[in-house]
């Protein structure tokens, strides 16, 4: 727990490239640039493996069923190749999530990590947004997962799951320092929504969260045409850490690596000796004793 690892996380701006190639260089170029700034953990956003469609014919993009079915074929290609730069960079990576197809014949929309020592595992999302279920064909799922590396212990709650404070505190309270949050919003709204559901979670659980993002315009599919974001890390504004709770964010739009270290010895700090004791407190019989009772009309 004495070494401090640092997160980096994406504003990420979704591209077609012209072949498995030149998808492959650009992936190498981003994850070589966070090297560069000794992270240990890389973020990728929410729908950033929908890129795959510059591998499907330009007929299938526009329908979402046809889009992910057909990217399907290229998933296990997706894969290997995070997998290899995992190892080749010497980093955790949480790739950008991709809709992928179970035995049911729906899709979830699926955070991939990998790890340097070739390991991997995923998180699928849980709730599922309104567009997402008009679409008809996406499940969500029912579990979560805590991974660990080196320094920290984390989480992922994929863009609407953040938002919902239950699904955040399981994982705290599995041993989670850091929730890791890829994102994917098309309008400021939706991004605000997103940063203000980090920036509470920070602050109730005491722990880090870690927003990637997807920004500008990608009109070549309907699943992410619009992006509007920015990439940033949170911390509780307590003890020892940045008043406002921001230890880095990013310019709206702009693309590039936001990078933060993550001072775990500081959370225990704070959840210790802190001005308050939000992680402490969470205690549901204690909440609860504490509320009024709601007197019924009449």
């Amino acid at each position: 727990m004495d070494r401090q690892p640092r997160v980096a996380v994406a504003q990420y701006p979704l591209q077609l490239a012209q072949d498995w190639q030149a998808y492959r260089r650009r992936l190498e170029d981003w994850l070589r640039d966070a090297g560069a700034q000794a992270a240990d953990i890389a973020v990728f956003p929410e729908y950033g493996g929908m890129e795959l469609l510059c591998l499907v014919p330009a007929s299938q993009r526009d329908d979402v069923a046809q889009s992910f079915a057909a990217m399907q074929e290229w998933l296990a290609d997706y894969i290997d190749l995070h997998r290899r730069l995992a190892r080749q960079y010497r980093i955790t990576l949480v790739a950008g999530s991709i809709p992928v197809r179970e035995s049911d014949g729906r899709y979830r929309n699926r955070s991939h990590v990998f790890f340097p020592d070739g390991g991997e595992d995923y998180q699928d999302k849980i709730m599922l947004t309104p567009f997402e279920r008009r679409w008809g064909v996406m499940a969500a799922a029912d579990s979560q997962k805590v991974f660990t590396i080196t320094g920290v212990k984390f989480a992922i709650a994929i863009c609407y799951d953040v938002e919902f404070p239950l699904l955040v505190r399981q994982p705290v309270e599995a041993g989670a320092q850091l929730i890791v949050v890829p994102s994917c919003t098309d309008s400021l709204a939706g991004y605000h929504r997103v940063r203000i559901a980090c920036q509470a979670r920070a602050l109730e659980n005491q722990c880090y969260i870690a927003q990637a993002a997807t920004v500008g315009a990608a009109p070549w599919s309907p699943v992410v045409d619009e992006n509007i974001g920015a990439a940033a890390v949170y911390g509780p504004p307590d003890l020892g850490l940045p008043d406002d709770g921001v230890l880095a964010v990013g310019e709206l739009n702009n693309s590039r690596w936001i990078s933060s270290l993550l001072d775990c010895r500081a959370l225990d700090r704070v959840r210790r000796q802190g001005q308050v004791r939000n992680h402490t407190d969470w205690d549901q019989q204690s909440v609860v004793s504490c509320l009024p009772r709601i007197k019924p009309e009449g």
